[in-house]
């Protein structure tokens, strides 16, 4: 018996019987099925055509709630990319994916509510007035 596996350690100290067991590190368990991958596709599909449609039949007369429904849906289909595609769970990586989901959430959040109030604020403080009296 050689040193690396004496008593059922292997190289890195681990425990063949916690490897037997899926106890073990394993580069397998991070991968999606076939049907996650189809789920996600579906979800991101519908995600993408609801907004679309919103906006190109323009059912919601105001812009600016409009704008909030495309965002709202926007902000979904991240967390539906980051659940089935990059395999964010609390599960793998003892829940540090999760952490960082709820981070992205957060800094997207921030940055999407930042672009509307600062483009909200250039056009009603940067166009003319269309005053007749100007004219």
């Amino acid at each position: 018996m050689s040193a690396d596996t004496h008593h059922g350690h292997d190289a890195h100290g681990h425990d063949a019987h916690d490897n037997a067991h899926g106890h073990g590190h394993s580069s397998e368990g991070a991968h999606g099925s076939r049907r996650d991958y189809v789920i996600g596709f579906v979800l991101s599909v519908i995600l993408t055509a609801i907004p679309f449609g919103l906006v190109m039949s323009g059912v919601i007369v105001d812009a600016r709630i409009t704008a909030g429904v495309v965002m709202v849906f926007a902000l979904v289909q991240i967390v539906v990319h980051m659940i089935y595609f990059l395999h964010m769970n609390s599960k793998s990586e003892n829940g540090w994916t999760l952490m960082a989901l709820i981070f992205t959430i957060i800094v997207l959040t921030i940055c999407l509510a930042g672009s509307l109030w600062v483009m909200y604020h250039m056009n009603t403080n940067m166009m003319p007035s269309m005053d007749a009296s100007a004219m």
